[in-house]
Parts: C-alpha cells; sequence; structure tokens
C-alpha cells in the first residue's frame, strides 16, 4: 500500500475498532485514538526524513514535482459521445505540503491527549474525531480537484457535531453559524471546479480531467472553454478566470480566515471545546492558506498578479483588524482566537508579494502558527477545566499558584508576539522582507503594507504582554477566592509532556529554520517561477 493512502486511512481502521467495541470499554477509546495519531505522527515523520530535496523535481504544473505518488482510476463513465469522465484517485506530495502534514499530524497528537476533559459520548466523540482527522490529511495530500473537494467537505460534519454536541452554552449558534459560512464558499468552489473539468483536457487521454496538476498548465485549456487563457467568456459581465479566482478565494478565505469572512472564528472557538479549538486554530486556518497558494494562484496566476494589490490589502486589515479586537477582548480564549486571525493575515500578506521570501515566509507563519495556536488554546484549556471561568480580569497572581503553567504561558506569549530566537519572528521577518522586494522587484505591493504589518507585530506584543501582566503578576487576586485556589493546582504530568514538544519546536525552528526552509524550498522556487512565466 503507498504510504500516502496509509496515513490517510488509518484513522478509518481504528474507528472502526472504536465502533465494535462495547460501550463499557469507553475508558480505552481515547488511547485507541492516540495511537492512531502517534502512528500517523511515525509516519509523516518517516515521509519528512525521506523527502528528496534539490533539482529534477520538474515544475509546480508537472507531475514529476510531486513524491510519494499513487494514482489509480476511481470512478470511470462513458458519456458516449462527449467520451469518458475519468476521476483517479491521485495523492501525492510536494515540499509545501510535506511541512504541514508533519506540523498537522503532531497538532492531532497533541488534540488527542486534551480530549482527556471529555466526559460524555466517548464513542461518538472519538469517532467524529478519527473522520475529520482522516479528511485533514486528505486535503493535504490531494491531486485530484474531486477528491480534494470530498476531504474538503468532508470536514464539515465532524467539526458540526463535535461543536454542536461537546461545546459550551452557545454551541448551537456557533456550530451552525460555522457550518453555514464554510458551505456558503464550498457550495460555490463546486460550480468553478465543474468549469475547471470541462475546461481542461489530460494531453494523455484527450478526456476532461479534475486533475490539478493539469488543470496548473495553460497549455491544457480547451480554446473556447470556460476558463480558456485565450478566450475571453464573460460571467455576469466580469471575464470567467476573475470570477473562477474570486469564487475560490472566498471559499478559502472563510477558512483562514480573511476579514469581512471571520466572524465564524471567535464565536466557534468559544463554544468548542479544546481539542475542537485546537484543531480548528492549528490545521484548519492552514487549509485555507494552502488551498489559496496550490489551487486558486496556481489555477489562475494572472489573476492573482493582476490584483495582487488587493490581496495584500485584505492581509494587512486582517492583521490590524485581529489585533485590535483581541486588545479588547476580556475572554482569554477570544482573544487569542483574534489574535489567530491577525497572525493569519500575514501568510495572506506573504503570499500577495508573489516572492520566494514572501511565499517562504507564508508557509513558515502556517506552520509557526500551527505549533502556537495549538499550545495558546491547551493553556485556555488547562485553566478553564480546572475553575471553568476564562475572564482575564478573574485572575491576578497566577504565578505565585501555577509557576509551571506560568512558565509555558511566557514561551506561548512570547513566541507568539514575534519574539527573536522563536518561529513567528523567523515567519514574519521574511513575509516583511517579500513585501518590501515585491515592491522594488514587480511594484505588486507598496511599502506602507509592510510598515502596518510591523504595527501588527507591535499590538502583538501590547496583547500579549498586557494579558501576562494581569492574569500572572501582581497580588494574587481570584474571583472564587479559596475554592479557586484549592482547584488551580499545577499542570500534571500529561499536561507538561504536551505543551514540552510544542514549546522546543517553537525553539528550534527559530534557531534552526532550515528545518522547514530545506524541504519547501524547491516548491516556492517552482511557484515563484511559474508565477513569473505564466
Amino acid at each position: 500500500m503507498n504510504i500516502l493512502t496509509l496515513l490517510i486511512f488509518i484513522p478509518v481502521l481504528f474507528g472502526i475498532i472504536i465502533m465494535l467495541l462495547p460501550s463499557s470499554m469507553r475508558n480505552s477509546f481515547k488511547y485507541i485514538t492516540l495511537g492512531a495519531t502517534l502512528i500517523q505522527l511515525g509516519i509523516s515523520i518517516w515521509m519528512y526524513l525521506n523527502f528528496k530535496t534539490g533539482t529534477g523535481f520538474g515544475g509546480i504544473n508537472h507531475e514529476g514535482q510531486f513524491q510519494f505518488v499513487q494514482k489509480l482510476p476511481w470512478i470511470s463513465l462513458n458519456l458516449g459521445s462527449l467520451g469518458k469522465m475519468q476521476i483517479d484517485y491521485f495523492v501525492g506530495i510536494d515540499g509545501i505540503s510535506i511541512t504541514l502534514l508533519v506540523m498537522t499530524s503532531l497538532v492531532l497528537v497533541i488534540a488527542t491527549l486534551a480530549c482527556w476533559e471529555i466526559k460524555s459520548n466517548l464513542k461518538g466523540f472519538f469517532l467524529l474525531f478519527l473522520l475529520l482527522d482522516m479528511a485533514v490529511i486528505g486535503v493535504f495530500c490531494a491531486l485530484d480537484f474531486f477528491l480534494f473537494y470530498m476531504f474538503y467537505e468532508l470536514m464539515l460534519l465532524p467539526l458540526y457535531f463535535l461543536i454542536g454536541m461537546w461545546g459550551g452554552a452557545r454551541r448551537e449558534y456557533a456550530s451552525i453559524k460555522f457550518f453555514l459560512y464554510t458551505l456558503f464558499g464550498s457550495v460555490f468552489m463546486l460550480l468553478v471546479m465543474v468549469g475547471l473539468y470541462l475546461s481542461v483536457t489530460d494531453p494523455a487521454t484527450g478526456n476532461h480531467t479534475f486533475n490539478m496538476v493539469q488543470m496548473m498548465n495553460p497549455a491544457n485549456f480547451n480554446a473556447g472553454s470556460v476558463f480558456s487563457l485565450a478566450g475571453h467568456q464573460t460571467i455576469l459581465g466580469m471575464p470567467a478566470r476573475t470570477v473562477g479566482f474570486v469564487v475560490l478565494f472566498i471559499a478559502f478565505a472563510i477558512k483562514v480566515p480573511v476579514v469581512p469572512l471571520h466572524t465564524w472564528l471567535p464565536d466557534a472557538h468559544v463554544e468548542a471545546p479544546t481539542p475542537v479549538s485546537i484543531i480548528l486554530a492549528g490545521i484548519l486556518l492552514k487549509i485555507g492558506g494552502y488551498g489559496i497558494i496550490r489551487i486558486c494562484i496556481g489555477i489562475f496566476p494572472e489573476v492573482a498578479t493582476a490584483h495582487a494589490f488587493w490581496l495584500g490589502l485584505l492581509g494587512v486589515i486582517s492583521i490590524l483588524y485581529g489585533a485590535f479586537n483581541a486588545l479588547a477582548q476580556r475572554d482569554l480564549k477570544r482573544m487569542i482566537a483574534y489574535s489567530s486571525v491577525s497572525h493569519m493575515g500575514f501568510v495572506l500578506l506573504g503570499i500577495a508579494s508573489q516572492t520566494a521570501e514572501g511565499v517562504s515566509g507564508a508557509v513558515m507563519q502556517m506552520v509557526s502558527h500551527g505549533f502556537l495556536s495549538t499550545m495558546l488554546f491547551f493553556l485556555v484549556g488547562v485553566i478553564y477545566n480546572r475553575v471553568h471561568d476564562r475572564d482575564i480580569y478573574h485572575f491576578r497572581g497566577l504565578a505565585t499558584l501555577m509557576p509551571k503553567y506560568t512558565a509555558f504561558v511566557m514561551i506561548a506569549f512570547f513566541a507568539s508576539l514575534g519574539l527573536p530566537g522563536f518561529s513567528a519572528f523567523v515567519a514574519e521577518a521574511f513575509t516583511l522582507a517579500g513585501v518590501f522586494k515585491s515592491h522594488t522587484e514587480n511594484g505588486l505591493l507598496p511599502y506602507w503594507m509592510a510598515i502596518c504589518g510591523t504595527l501588527g507585530i507591535l499590538f502583538g506584543a501590547a496583547y500579549f504582554l498586557w494579558t501576562l501582566q494581569r492574569m500572572f503578576f501582581g497580588k494574587e487576586s481570584l474571583k472564587g477566592g479559596a475554592v479557586w485556589k484549592i482547584a488551580l493546582t499545577d499542570l500534571n504530568l500529561r499536561e507538561k509532556l504536551t505543551l514540552a514538544p510544542l514549546a522546543i519546536i517553537a525553539l528550534a525552528l527559530g534557531i534552526m529554520p532550515s528545518l522547514v526552509f530545506d524541504k519547501i524550498n524547491d516548491s516556492v522556487l517552482a511557484f515563484i517561477q511559474f508565477l513569473h512565466t505564466k
């Protein structure tokens, strides 16, 4: 069996085991799920270590660039005179995919360790969790648009139920809002996907194809088709390719999330249980950024270049808007949710620069934020599980009560605000360098966008340090008094073992960013060359 297929479908095998076990063995379900995620982590690390770098892998629109490829006929339909519809099970990864796969696998392990707080309907929870696991891994591996769309949509169902059934007081509202927002983008993405299928012909078979790699090659578009480069097709009075790009961008921008399509995120985070918050922030947001790089810009590069300023502007607005909102929050979890909006704005800004530095910074930001947001939401879950309160003003002087917890919070906060030596600093520095280079080389983005990005870092330091000062230092004062003082015990062994790897990775990626850059370099350079020779 192909190693990627094994990686994708391991959760299904373990899910079947949980399904067959009686409810009397409910305490074993979390250990079975942990076993599945640890095996996935082991496989992804093996793939990372065996991933080849250097020349000889072709460009972004050549299948030779992808490794661990498996391509099998999946759905075949004879359409008579119209030819044959062929949908393949086509998976493979490049440098960008492998770094995000390793990050995703580790985040899933951490999310599983956070599942110890779940007490009700354990079989249903872990079955949905494993289904979600399969879907998010599949998204990063799929190279057939139909297969990608199936995994992409499959994420919605488990997340809807995980938030709606195990969430907080307003869980129904949050889950429905999340579902409707995401479905809105996905439905229109389906229309573009069908249009692309009818516009692209596989040169090897002469049939229409959902192959995303073939869609990235302008030579494969049929003359006169709706998304043809040569034609001047319009939809609602706008160029068809521009409409296609905008529709796909909105679908992925909802996931990132980009302001003003972000309003589902704070509600979903606040109401979701800790493991689901970890997956939302650590993985789901990265799927949006990955989709923009792989699909939006990969298939419609000339539209992305023509509208790079507007992409950069949306990134800047997200950075500043997220930071200002984070400053205004009392709920610790909502504050971190808005900080995610701000930090993911750097991803869009880096992508919009269309430079090697900017795109590398964007990918590094996705990887870095995946680990740091996981750490932050796990830390919020620790304190919430003890006293069921997250109001920043209800705590003071926690450093004396919980010194080990405070140490991890300080690492997470300082790493997230971009302190040199941590991963976020490298990501943000490269993103801003990409904006400056973009201005001087191709004039796509103005200098002031880099200045606004720097202000976002400054405001990030403000809300993190202000929260640290309010909650952890000063004279001890707790809303719950002596009851809270007894309940607020310091980190246990499971919590320390969960947080330690995240802290080490944040530091390791800051000191040795080559752990990411060496793997993504070939893919990023191929991507930039593709954009400049479209």
